[in-house]
């Protein structure tokens, strides 16, 4: 009876074998002979794979409540994120898993840099990595415009306004940006074909050739300063020593299986505990109360932006993308034979502990967002401004209603774009205030139009009061006169 079952069960497998070829597409893949000592350090490809797994399956799960409709996205948003069973988990997962998919396949493309593993014969194999990265990316943008509220229709514009930038072709690239002159329904229509079909379709093409290469040239074994790369014996090498000492891959599997659980797990909790970004304001272009700034892992290169001088703009939106791409790109072919051992590239070492520290200290600026203008300040009080009525008084509401405490604080309440006004009359005279206001400066407008003689007078009494020693309310002064008298 046993071998008759055995009998059947081979039978049933080699006929979907003859019938799928499916051993023959996979078994490859699992029995292929993989270095002894790739261990813990090549994890972060399979994970990244798994992110993007995760990506396509709660992708899947929003769709069946998403309406790519200007007029309902985001309605059906707010309903998954409020009112859809698990939408709020899976709207987390999907943010998160995005947010762990670019921060893993980073820190994979820094573990191959670091290993000088682009170098031959594997130099295809970091190009297709690179072009992976680039459609991450986008599809993280992409993905964030979908919320279609305030912040994804003014991070649109902002996209749109950078690539107006570009010479010869800009007002056509802005034009297919926003599917016309103007943001409009269209613009979403084309965001989310781009997010679920199009970028989707090159992730998987640029997966599956990733892969080929991987199979093709092998998984690069440990840097080992003995085994320079030499191009004319490093195959012979490579296979005489996979021969001695490889493994199977399935053998090794296990590494990748627990990290992508871990990486699973992760984002679960993330998704559980910690929320995604809130669903904004509507998706109204008269808005100006916004501030559309991109996820974390665009954080960084948004506070680039915010603090480069503004005639350096044009240099950094056009510029620096098209140079770090084209610097990608061309490592393998720059250093495609040599070391790999980072001991023996020194250059190498310090080119990843400059980018990461960039990256982090700009992260870190981005994070602060002192250049962003606070558009819900407190209002002042009238123990602050130190008057209820008169020109001071009037000048402290002229100070808000003209915007300037939205970028200047005043005693720890307003922005931060500008510099701190709370001892402004200790440093600033009157002649220096009305030079600023009326002339503006520096990502300050000039005031000299909207503001008649009287008020920019009362404007400036207010700020000549703002020293260290702030004077008492006109009522409680009149009440201390007496006593000093007496």
């Amino acid at each position: 009876m046993l071998k008759k079952t055995q009998k059947a069960v081979i039978g049933t497998l080699e006929w979907l074998e003859d019938r799928t070829g499916l051993w023959a597409m996979f078994g490859p893949v699992l029995t292929h002979l993989a270095p002894r000592d790739a261990k813990w350090w090549y994890v972060y490809g399979s994970a990244t794979l798994m992110a993007f797994m995760i990506q396509v399956a709660t992708g899947v799960a929003l769709m069946f409540s998403y309406i790519p409709s200007g007029g309902q996205a985001y309605d059906s948003l707010k309903y998954i994120a409020d009112v859809a069973p698990w939408g709020h988990l899976i709207r987390g997962m999907h943010y998160f898993g995005a947010s762990a998919m670019i921060l893993l396949i980073g820190i994979h493309m820094g573990q191959v840099f670091f290993h000088g593993s682009y170098k031959f014969p594997r130099e295809m194999n970091w190009v297709t990595g690179i072009a992976l990265l680039a459609f991450t990316i986008g599809l993280g943008f992409t993905g964030q415009t979908l919320r279609w509220d305030s912040n994804a229709v003014w991070s649109i514009v902002v996209a749109a306004e950078q690539a107006a930038r570009v010479p010869f072709i800009g007002h056509w690239l802005a034009h297919f940006i926003l599917a016309g002159d103007n943001i409009n329904g269209a613009t979403l229509g084309r965001f989310f074909t781009l997010h679920v079909f199009v970028l989707p379709a090159l992730a998987i093409a640029g997966i599956g050739l990733h892969m080929v290469l991987v199979m093709r040239h092998g998984i690069a074994e440990m840097p080992d300063e003995a085994h320079p790369v030499i191009p004319e014996t490093y195959r012979e090498e490579y296979h005489a020593r996979l021969e001695k000492t490889g493994v199977p891959f399935w053998l090794m599997a296990w590494r990748d299986s627990v990290f992508s659980l871990v990486v699973v797990l992760a984002v679960v909790f993330a998704a559980i505990y910690f929320n995604p970004p809130p669903v904004e304001l509507p998706p109204d272009p008269s808005i100006i109360e916004t501030d559309p700034i991109p996820d974390f892992y665009l954080r960084w290169y948004l506070a680039v932006l915010a603090l480069a001088q503004s005639d350096m703009e044009d240099y950094i939106i056009l510029g620096a993308p098209a140079l770090i791409g084209i610097l990608l790109f061309a490592i393998p072919f720059l250093s495609s034979s040599g070391h790999r051992a980072p001991s023996k590239r020194p250059w190498a070492i310090v080119s990843l502990l400059t980018a990461m520290l960039v990256v982090g200290a700009f992260w870190i600026e981005a994070e602060k967002g002192n250049w962003t203008p606070n558009f819900h300040p407190k209002p002042l009080t009238p123990e602050l401004i130190g008057a209820t009525e008169g020109p001071i008084w009037h000048g402290a509401q002229l100070f808000q209603e003209k915007g300037c405490i939205n970028c200047h604080s005043l005693a720890n309440n307003g922005g931060h774009r500008g510099p701190d006004l709370t001892y402004v009359g200790d440093r600033l005279h009157k002649d220096n205030l009305t030079i600023r206001i009326n002339m503006g400066g520096v990502n300050m407008p000039a005031y000299a139009g909207s503001l008649t003689g009287d008020d920019l007078r009362d404007l400036i009494s207010f700020l000549e009061t703002r020293k260290k020693k702030q004077p008492a309310l006109e009522g409680e002064a009149a009440k201390e006169e007496p006593a000093k008298k007496s």
